[in-house]
């Protein structure tokens, strides 16, 4: 039976915003989906995507003072669930960008680490993803920026207001 033309348009009258680009999550979602593909064509030339990247400076971030980092903590911190992480880590580890260990705490975890070789990725990569953030969002976007301000605090908003569970 075909839908009325009619009976969706009360629907989008009555229940949503009127219109796609009137709703925020449906603006965040292809603003984000254009700052990823990007991403992605930067670093295209270094073999890198935009979450490997992610990954990669997430882990140079958390080990900065020579503290060890679990595939767990990385969970966390990015919200990558634990599974999609963890083949991301196995393609970084057969790149020979990251090494895991059992960690000496506990032999279940596993630490990650970078390898020099994957410190000379991010090195590269770091100044090419900050060039699209600065042409992407301006100066706005970059640290002291308003963007990155209002962005932050609706994350904390949303960090607050959800009751998700960690990744995994």
């Amino acid at each position: 039976m075909k839908i009325k033309g009619t009976e969706l348009k009360e629907m989008f009258a009555n229940v949503s915003l009127g219109a796609p680009e009137r709703a925020i999550g449906f603006v965040l979602w292809r603003m984000f989906h254009r700052y990823q593909r990007a991403i992605d064509r930067a670093m295209a030339p270094l073999d890198l995507t935009h979450l490997q990247f992610t990954v990669l400076t997430l882990i140079a971030w958390a080990t900065r003072n020579g503290e060890e980092v679990s595939q767990a903590e990385l969970s966390r911190t990015s919200d990558i669930h634990k599974m999609q992480l963890s083949q991301i880590l196995k393609t970084l580890e057969a790149k020979g960008w990251v090494q895991r260990a059992s960690s000496s705490v506990d032999v279940r975890m596993k630490n990650v680490q970078l390898t020099r070789t994957g410190l000379t990725r991010v090195r590269k990569a770091l100044p090419l993803a900050v060039d699209v953030q600065r042409r992407l969002f301006g100066e706005e976007g970059m640290p002291e920026g308003d963007l990155l301000k209002t962005f932050s605090t609706l994350l904390h908003r949303i960090e607050q207001q959800t009751d998700e569970a960690e990744p995994g």
